[in-house]
């Protein structure tokens, strides 16, 4: 896996430390609130693990699993193979996302859980790559690990064609690695 890595973008170190500062801000403002922490499946996993871990207010954990892509190719549909298991009318939602991209999963899935009448819902996504947003999606994270450049990002959870989840630093993807 390692001589598919252009470079090491955001180290192991750096994600513990960003990791840290989130949990402070999070159990900060959700203190006394109960929020419902949601999941977005299964990018976020390794971040949802170690994030849950760092706030330190009591809290209730969920996930959803939602997908546009049919093998490795989009169909620009997007469709909930697993809705949350949580009643969220008049409850504090908070979305964990592992990356906020193109926009269109969150969107989709801001809407979705929106319509189930939260008393608020807001996202957290470990990396934002705004440069990818695609026209139209005016959605804001409330909380964002890191802003990274339009490159093709791995590891920590960020996958291509469901490899590299497991690399414990975000690297950036050498082109000949994914057929550019």
């Amino acid at each position: 896996m390692e001589k598919d890595i252009l470079k090491v973008l955001i180290t192991e170190e750096q994600i513990r430390q960003r990791i840290q500062e989130l949990g402070e801000e999070l159990t900060r403002d959700y203190q006394g609130k109960d929020p419902i922490i949601v999941g977005v499946l299964k990018g976020v996993v390794v971040f949802y693990a170690d994030m849950i871990r760092q706030i330190k207010t009591p809290c209730q954990m969920d996930f959803m699993w939602i997908s546009s892509y049919a093998g490795t190719t989009s169909t620009g549909n997007m469709v909930v193979k697993r809705d949350i298991g949580s009643d969220i009318k008049g409850r504090h939602v908070l979305i964990l996302e592992d990356i906020y991209d193109t926009g269109s999963s969150l969107d989709f899935t801001y809407r979705h859980l929106l319509s189930k009448e939260p008393a608020s819902l807001k996202i957290c996504t470990f990396l934002d790559k705004p440069e990818r947003r695609k026209p139209g999606i005016t959605l804001k994270a409330d909380y964002v690990g890191y802003t990274v450049p339009n490159e093709f990002v791995v590891g920590y959870g960020l996958d291509y064609n469901e490899h590299y989840r497991n690399l414990p630093y975000i690297g950036v993807l050498k082109p000949e690695a994914y057929g550019a």
